[in-house]
């Protein structure tokens, strides 16, 4: 019998975690446990936008928002102030829940660090497994969060879009053309777009 690689580990020991998940991501008519869906569906991009991704930024898409329910956004005070403290506090439990897991399964510090800086978001713009990573999330939600989050968010979406379109590449946004949108979907895009 083949042994189970440590990254196969990994990826056990995070969607485990993530199974425990009490809110529910429903798609195509099947409820997932929510940030194990959004777990696989960030690997499964990172993998088509860097098909040689290196084991730590497998190993940080596998784990980019592990826990999250755990802070709870309500923990925090209303207004922008509060949503950038929560979601400091959020990266940085994130970090320290994945180097935990990480160290179990006796990966070497250096691996760690380059995990931990991954889901930190240090370098963006600069380092191309921290692009690759905010290409990843940005097309993540378009593809799967977009439609239901802009009937909640009628006012300010076109300016949500532009920020998220601001944090990715080229190579990201040409990715984010080729979703499919309903025509309303589609509008905002372009209406964003065409803002930048």
């Amino acid at each position: 019998m083949t042994p189970v690689s440590t990254l196969a580990q990994a990826y056990a020991a995070f969607d485990a975690v993530n199974r425990t998940d009490p809110n529910t991501f429903t798609w195509q008519g099947e409820d997932w446990p929510r940030e194990l869906f959004l777990a696989e569906k960030l690997t499964e991009w990172v993998l088509i936008l860097e098909p040689d991704a290196s084991e730590p930024l497998r190993l940080a898409a596998r784990c980019q928002h592990i826990g999250r329910w755990q802070i709870p956004r309500h923990d925090h005070p209303e207004g922008r102030i509060g949503y950038l403290t929560w979601r400091k506090a959020l990266a940085h439990h994130h970090a320290d829940m994945a180097s935990t897991l990480l160290r179990e399964l006796d990966y070497d510090d250096n691996t760690i660090e380059r995990v931990q800086a991954i889901l930190l978001k240090r370098g963006i713009k600069q380092d191309a497994d921290v692009q690759v990573m905010e290409n990843a999330l940005c097309l993540v939600f378009l593809q799967y969060q977009f439609e239901s989050f802009r009937l909640e968010n009628k006012e300010k979406i076109v300016s949500i879009i532009q920020k998220s379109l601001l944090k990715m590449d080229e190579a990201g946004r040409q990715q984010a053309l080729g979703l499919d949108y309903s025509p309303e979907g589609r509008a905002v895009i372009n209406e964003a777009l065409s803002g930048l």
